[in-house]
């Protein structure tokens, strides 16, 4: 199908220096895009159909597109996604996501709406401060380098900590949770669930998900 790029997904999503590079982009590329608008991102690997949106304008995703603040990015029927922010931060989405970049500052950190299905965020630098947000119907998580999963999971909306620590904040309550905990949303106005390890198969299928 046209659009599509095939690559080894394990070699992509390995790929920890690789820099975000303007690269050149035609008359007709930019028309399509926000106008004079920074790239903020770019896609290092992609499996299936992947489309960014703006305004009403769509564009199909491939290797090494660029990805601009304030667009929307879907993802179809099992595709995957990994999206490459500044020197180390990946980005990956799962089967039927739908993510909007609404902030990003290169190499610092930026805000995210998680709109629909799951993602993983990865940034390997460790910091005190919470450099990342991502919002979604069901909360808001504070995001310090880490490595992080949100999504569906055993019927609700999981959040579980790789690597790192994360505040998850839904209907006034704050939990922080640390390395191999998660916490459970149950629907949208729900409280996070205290932080609990996940058992290992329900961790694998949350990451096999994104992968």
């Amino acid at each position: 199908m046209a659009g599509k790029a095939h690559i080894s997904w394990s070699d992509a999503i390995d790929r920890r220096h690789l820099l975000v590079l303007g690269v050149g982009l035609t008359s007709a590329f930019w028309a399509k895009s926000p106008a004079a608008a920074p790239a903020s991102g770019l896609v290092e690997a992609v499996r299936g159909e992947a489309f960014a949106e703006i305004k009403g304008a769509r564009r199909a995703l491939t290797l090494r597109a660029n990805v601009f603040v304030e667009e929307t990015v879907t993802t179809g029927e099992g595709a995957r996604l990994a999206l490459r922010f500044g020197r180390d931060t990946t980005l990956r989405l799962g089967a039927a996501a739908r993510l909007t970049i609404d902030h990003y500052i290169a190499n610092a950190g930026g805000e995210f709406n998680l709109i629909q299905g799951g993602l993983l965020y990865d940034r390997p630098r460790k910091t005190q401060h919470a450099e990342s947000v991502l919002r979604s119907l069901y909360g808001l998580i504070a995001i310090r380098g880490t490595r992080v999963f949100a999504g569906p999971s055993n019927g609700v909306f999981g959040v579980f900590v790789a690597r790192g620590s994360v505040d998850v904040t839904a209907a006034g309550k704050t939990v922080t949770v640390g390395r191999g905990l998660g916490t459970n949303i149950a629907k949208p106005g729900d409280e996070p669930t205290d932080p609990a390890p996940w058992k290992a198969p329900r961790i694998k299928a949350a990451l096999a998900s994104v992968r």
